[in-house]
């Protein structure tokens, strides 16, 4: 279980240290259609799709290493005022749905990319992009983001982990 856990958590930093060298590249390439159309004075062909599709990846595929650091928007007021046994079921139950949610999205996003790659489907622009190429990000992110939230449950379940990662700080703060 020890290993499972290290290698869902090694695997959330790498795609966050992807996401991150997405957005980096992202941000070059708005820069360098920002000096072909206006000081060049030419046209741009690949570059606001490509961004599009590249910032859309690094969501994907960055959504890992969010769940992993809990950068997510967590509102965690009715589990401040609950039980410890409480907090616990609320946060499993939690964790499940949200894992089944991702499960779904990951089976439903694998028939769209799998459909992209046998249609042999393009981008409608003249770059004519193979599709399947950033279709690829969601199935995959979803897949590593169900993994995540198997290893967030089995955390919560061994006590390895306080459920919203709430602190026993935080806790007592809240009952003053």
């Amino acid at each position: 279980m020890k290993n499972y856990i290290q290698f869902v958590t090694n695997t959330s930093k790498l795609c966050g240290i992807a996401s991150a060298l997405m957005i980096l590249v992202a941000v070059f390439v708005v820069c360098q259609m920002v000096w072909v159309r206006y000081i060049l004075e030419e046209s741009s062909i690949w570059q606001t799709e490509f961004v599009t599709f590249l910032l859309i990846a690094a969501t994907f595929i960055g959504s890992p290493y969010v769940l992993l650091t809990r950068g997510h928007v967590n509102v965690d007021l009715i589990p401040l005022y609950l039980k410890q046994h409480w907090r616990l079921r609320l946060a499993l139950f939690a964790s499940t749905m949200s894992l089944l949610f991702c499960l779904l999205i990951t089976y439903t996003g694998y028939e769209f990319w799998y459909e992209a790659w046998e249609g042999g489907w393009v981008s409608d622009s003249i770059w004519e992009v193979r599709l399947w190429i950033p279709y690829f990000s969601l199935p995959f992110g979803f897949a590593i983001l169900s993994l995540q939230y198997i290893a967030d449950i089995i955390n919560l379940i061994r006590g390895d982990e306080m459920p919203f990662g709430l602190s026993a700080e935080d806790i007592m703060e809240s009952s003053t």
